[in-house]
């Protein structure tokens, strides 16, 4: 892994994270096609970066974080779930980031749903995350568990979840972004802990600038992509996003069966 790999899964990171397409999903293809190992390193890159870009939603939601103690009760009921599952197939998940098959059908299956979510849920009665209860936002976190599936996209899950709870899109799109904050929060601590324990030095030098990089340029691409994905989502729903989802799909899957190295 070099710096060019760095600087291009990061913006990858910070386009997508918020899109509802899988930015682990993105990131496991890039690095592929980059012909980047997977090693403990990589790896642990690909979460960590992910930190840098929800931090975005911290900076464009500055007000919402210090409203009320209830939005964090809230977000702590979202996120148990994901947290119960993450502890439970945290080595299956290694395994499912290594393969860019399961990505491939992941992304193929989500689009199919995606190109249908728009009618099956086109009467949202909740429009602010204030009104979203407790029973709700569980619910939410649950969703928020398939995303453990590399390509799944935990965007899409939560979006998803929301509106099957009647919320509208912009109101599951804004509380799929704070779910993010937490979860992401948590994931990088576990991950970093994780790494920490198989190797005698945390982080060499290099692995630490590559690491601020990453977090930095995900941070910055994420602040400029959020606001247009909440302008798009309002007018055009989730049918482009299902089709992107199904043609990227169809391509990995058709490159992996023509015998393409996908590493």
């Amino acid at each position: 892994m070099n710096l060019f790999h760095v600087v291009i899964l990061a913006i990858i990171e910070g386009l997508t994270e918020f899109l509802p397409v899988s930015s682990t999903g993105h990131m496991v293809i890039a690095s592929s096609l980059m012909g980047i190992g997977k090693n403990d390193f990589v790896k642990l890159f690909e979460v960590v970066i992910q930190l840098g870009a929800i931090l975005s939603v911290v900076v464009l939601y500055f007000k919402r974080f210090f409203r009320s103690v209830d939005f964090y009760f809230k977000l702590v009921t979202g996120v148990i779930p994901a947290v119960i599952v993450g502890l439970l197939l945290k080595k299956r998940i290694d395994i499912w980031l290594e393969s860019p098959l399961v990505v491939a059908f992941s992304l193929l299956i989500g689009g199919i749903i995606l190109l249908f979510v728009d009618d099956w849920f086109n009467k949202p009665t909740v429009g602010e995350e204030k009104k979203i209860g407790y029973t709700t936002a569980f619910k939410v976190g649950l969703f928020q568990c398939l995303a453990v599936i590399p390509g799944v996209s935990r965007s899409a899950a939560t979006i998803v979840g929301g509106m099957s709870q009647k919320l509208t899109r912009t109101a599951a799109a804004e509380f799929s972004f704070f779910l993010a904050v937490p979860t992401m929060f948590g994931a990088t601590v576990k991950e970093i802990w994780d790494f920490h324990k198989t190797h005698e030095q945390l982080f060499t030098g290099n692995q630490v600038k590559f690491l601020l990089i990453g977090n930095i340029i995900a941070f910055i691409v994420a602040m400029l992509a959020i606001r247009s994905f909440i302008t798009f989502l309002e007018k055009k729903g989730f049918k482009l996003f299902g089709v992107y989802r199904i043609i990227v799909g169809i391509v990995i899957i058709a490159l992996y069966y023509s015998g393409y190295q996908l590493v």
